[in-house]
């Protein structure tokens, strides 16, 4: 299991380190982190960036432009992430595309069949070209996850399986 200082939430753009994701992660894991974004993408990224430092070893669980957030750290210091979990990504945020490289980061994908906000048929197929050790779970949830979050055993999801 990945130290929990070196875990990492990343909210959407609407959300806060208040909302239910980020409360029930922290009282899984003592000692996550669960900062606060705020601003534009650019801003958020800056803020991830100062939070990550130079440090590694990172497991970045990311939601919406979270998930967003996370896959773009990753492929600017792909050294200093070792596994990625992304609740329905924002993959298709508009010029991102170009950024967004190939992956070899341990990554898993949870994404609702009723998502309305990050449709899956539009980024899983980006998902499955960009992430070379991929898990996708579709789930019959909405964008939010929130049935699925509570369901999930998010000690194993964590865990390295190297």
């Amino acid at each position: 299991m990945a130290n929990n200082s070196r875990l990492l939430f990343i909210h959407g753009s609407e959300s806060s380190s208040q909302t239910y994701k980020a409360t029930l992660l922290r009282g899984l894991f003592p000692g996550m982190v669960t900062p606060d974004f705020t601003g534009l993408l650019d801003e958020r990224m800056k803020q991830l960036a100062a939070i990550i430092d130079h440090t590694t070893g990172w497991t970045l669980i990311g939601s919406s432009l979270g998930g967003l957030m996370a896959a773009l750290f990753a492929a600017q210091a792909p050294g200093q992430v070792r596994r990625l979990v992304l609740l329905a990504p924002a993959l298709n945020w508009p010029g991102i595309r170009n950024k967004l490289t190939i992956f070899q980061i341990p990554t898993v994908i949870i994404h609702g069949t009723q998502d309305d906000v990050v449709p899956l048929a539009v980024v899983r197929p980006l998902a499955e070209r960009i992430f070379t050790h991929l898990t996708y779970r579709v789930v019959d949830d909405d964008h939010r996850l929130h049935k699925t979050a509570e369901a999930l055993d998010w000690r194993s999801l964590l865990e390295d399986r190297t």
